[in-house]
């Protein structure tokens, strides 16, 4: 597209989302997940076709030396399109939230005042890599009243391009308009320009992506961003502990996938156990290949480790974002140093405290500064699906509007409401 074509382009898709959003927002509940319904049905009988299209992002991808992390957020695996599916079922089996009223008071004037869940109106949404975003962001988008347009990133084009379809299939067999949910068609960048400065159409932008993405939406948007910068999460093992809960535990957030954001970078071990506990993961991370990048303390302790690759970490190393088989561990005094140590270096994304001491665990929850705070639990659960909010839009870091895995409610806004029987005011 000329870059004349392409403004054409997003202001069509802007006005559409505009006038699809009136339509949507009116949908009835029984509307919304029939259509969810029908998604969940067309990604299950499709799969083959997808991973077909799939296929092809994967090879270019790989071509261009696409990093290993990155490929891999790319697949469409049968597995990633069953959660898809489910997490359409699960978002169209949950109550509807808009229209609802809360907080309904009556006044001395006599007028009775409260507020109305409603949809945001239209969102874009860009992300890079992964495909099943588009799911993602389709079906809260229709769940939640809203109409959406979806820019994913050039790499995944022809999977993000089968999956819109199939989308809008279940649009139309269910009644509602296709303009609800479009996809940006051109992989040409100037559209994400457009898309951010379009505020007659969009009400709020989310960015997924790396930090440089976030930064630039971030700086250049006319419209409100719902966003989050990157995933340095913390596993912190406490004085006392579950060692072997610890180890389970601290494995799994680390160990269990590596590309997401909500994978666990640094490890914090309590100094009264770490004699104890880091020989025992020490050991799995060097089965497992993980890097390991020490303070001094936990390095005298994990150099004794079999096949153990130890670095020296450096001062960068406690901020890091990896999204790879690499780990920063430190060992501290105890909870209030992990704690001062997370607020400072960490990205107020996910943190988890593994401990037996109650008090200590309502300290951590209490202090620690982050959109997901948990005890005696992996930070790979920091994710829409597996807090049952059916899917995802994204994870905010933000503190308003929405922080933490943002999903239905995150998608709406309250307005006032005001019953009265004539009242006027004197």
């Amino acid at each position: 597209m000329t870059t004349l074509n392409v403004a054409e382009h997003m202001h069509a898709l802007g006005a559409q989302a505009k006038a699809a959003s009136a339509q949507v927002a009116k949908a009835s509940a029984a509307v919304k997940s029939t259509a969810l319904r029908k998604l969940a049905a067309l990604l299950r009988a499709n799969s083959d076709t997808l991973q077909v299209d799939n296929a092809k992002d994967i090879a270019r991808a790989i071509a261009a030396g696409l990093e290993a992390p990155m490929v891999d957020r790319l697949k469409l695996t049968p597995q990633v399109l069953e959660t898809c599916a489910q997490g359409c079922e699960q978002l169209a089996a949950m109550p509807d939230v808009i229209g609802e009223m809360i907080g309904m008071k009556q006044q001395p004037s006599g007028i009775r005042v409260g507020q109305m869940r409603v949809p945001l109106g239209v969102f874009g949404m860009i992300f890079e890599s992964r495909p099943n975003v588009t799911i993602e962001a389709a079906s809260l988008s229709i769940k939640s009243g809203n109409a959406c347009i979806l820019r994913g990133g050039s790499e995944a084009i022809e999977s993000n391009k089968a999956l819109a379809k199939l989308v809008q299939q279940a649009l139309s067999e269910s009644g509602l308009p296709t303009d609800a949910v479009q996809l940006v068609q051109t992989t040409d960048r100037d559209a994400v320009g457009h898309l951010i400065a379009m505020p007659e159409f969009v009400d709020v932008i989310i960015p997924r992506g790396g930090k440089g993405l976030i930064e630039r939406i971030s700086r250049d948007a006319k419209v409100p961003v719902i966003k989050h910068l990157d995933g340095n999460c913390h596993t912190y093992v406490d004085d006392p502990c579950d060692l072997d809960m610890a180890v389970r535990v601290a494995d799994n957030a680390k160990t269990q996938k590596y590309s997401p954001c909500n994978a666990s970078e640094s490890l914090l071990v309590a100094r009264g156990v770490a004699a104890a506990f880091l020989p025992k993961i020490g050991a799995i991370y060097a089965a497992k290949g993980v890097e390991m990048r020490c303070c001094p303390e936990a390095k005298a302790i994990l150099v004794h480790v079999n096949g153990a690759h130890l670095k020296d970490a450096t001062e960068q190393d406690w901020f890091e974002e990896y999204l790879a088989p690499i780990i920063s561990i430190k060992v501290v005094d105890g909870l209030e140093a992990a704690i001062a140590h997370i607020n400072h270096y960490s990205s107020h994304h996910t943190e988890s405290i593994l401990t037996r001491d109650h008090m200590h665990a309502q300290r951590f929850m209490r202090e620690v500064d982050s959109s997901s705070v948990m005890v005696n639990a992996s930070t790979r659960f920091a994710d829409g699906f597996e807090y049952g909010l059916g899917a995802e839009i994204g994870i905010s870091t933000d503190k308003f509007h929405a922080r933490g895995p943002v999903g239905i409610e995150g998608l709406t806004s309250l307005k006032y409401v005001v019953l009265g029987q004539g009242e006027i005011r004197t």
